[in-house]
């Protein structure tokens, strides 16, 4: 039987490039490796399902999942993980504590965004800032013009505008337009501005505290098999998943040896000791039950913003076969 030859779009990450490298095989299949931007994936898997084995935004394939019509099936490897206290920027020269965002503005690039699914998480877990507390306005980073990859329905309560034509979210935090600024990247500015920095002064401070609190390590992205593939191939996900798990250990043990850096920035060594120390030694942890607070955490605040049309479990996500894995 010959492999089959199949699309693969993922980010290009230290955790993929032992499979995208060719050092890591996946059993059966020959990959076409895309090397692609999170956005351009996203928009391509959710509109036109253009990929056999894709990176796939967690909150976009839960509104999928819930629906019951998610044209891919996933896999519990988690390709992106980010605190995202370092996701919410304000105008330092009126907002001083998270408290101060209710009853003011703040731009999103997307709504349903899996980043901002969790700083709203935080928001309302930590300061009892609800989302309905906020004004959102929805606006392209850099671009004009963007818009919500998948049709939501939100609360009557939750009140969202776009931003005003050929306007940016990043424009409008720059002028004073917007009180504060939600996404996976920092506001693009012209040039640097004294008035718009994070909300959380030390927000690594702050996330350490929030995982010692909590054991949430948050989850943006997994990966997506194409749901036909998977009813001819029924084997195809148990493949996927040993294939990068076993590109993420590489990557780790390669992160590891700190006799000469792998990775262009000093103090990695002392990074990763105090990471482990933290976290334990799999901090990154690939599979469903590792992972089941964090899911679960998740799923509960992406239905209560009115997202999930109903509460999913989290081995709905996933295909059954990669619930478990065999051990030696």
């Amino acid at each position: 039987m010959s492999n089959l030859s199949l699309s693969v779009a993922i980010g290009d990450y230290d955790r993929n490039r032992p499979l995208i490298s060719g050092a890591v095989r996946m059993d059966g299949v020959d990959p076409v490796f895309m090397t692609l931007s999170p956005e351009e994936i996203f928009f391509r898997a959710l509109r036109t399902t253009d990929f056999d084995i894709c990176e796939l935004s967690l909150s976009s394939f839960t509104v999928k999942t819930a629906n019951g019509d998610s044209p891919y099936v996933g896999i519990p490897c988690f390709l992106s993980r980010a605190f995202r206290h370092t996701s919410i920027y304000v105008r330092t020269d009126r907002i001083r504590k998270p408290e101060d965002l209710k009853g003011k503005k703040v731009g999103v690039p997307e709504y349903q965004l899996t980043a901002n699914v969790w700083a709203r998480a935080i928001l309302e877990d930590d300061h009892g800032v609800k989302p309905s507390d906020i004004n959102w306005v929805r606006g392209a980073i850099e671009d004009a013009g963007r818009i919500e990859k998948i049709t939501i329905k939100l609360p009557p309560d939750v009140k969202l505008v776009s931003a005003p034509e050929g306007r940016t979210i990043s424009d409008m935090i720059d002028k004073g337009e917007l009180d504060g600024f939600i996404a996976p990247r920092p506001p693009h500015l012209a040039k640097p501005n004294p008035n718009v920095g994070w909300l959380y002064p030390d927000p690594v401070a702050a996330a350490k505290d929030y995982f010692r609190r909590t054991g949430v390590f948050p989850i943006m992205h997994l990966v997506g098999v194409r749901r036909t593939l998977v009813e001819q191939h029924p084997w195809l996900p148990v493949a996927v998943m040993k294939a990068f798990e076993q590109s993420k250990k590489l990557a780790l043990e390669a992160l590891a040896d700190t006799s000469a850096t792998k990775v262009t920035l000093p103090f990695v060594e002392e990074t990763i000791k105090s990471v482990r120390e933290l976290m334990g030694d799999d901090f990154w942890a690939y599979g469903l039950e590792a992972n089941r607070k964090t899911l679960e955490t998740f799923l509960r605040h992406h239905h209560a913003q009115g997202l999930s049309s109903r509460l999913v479990k989290p081995e709905e996500l996933f295909h059954p076969s990669t619930h478990e894995t065999f051990k030696v």
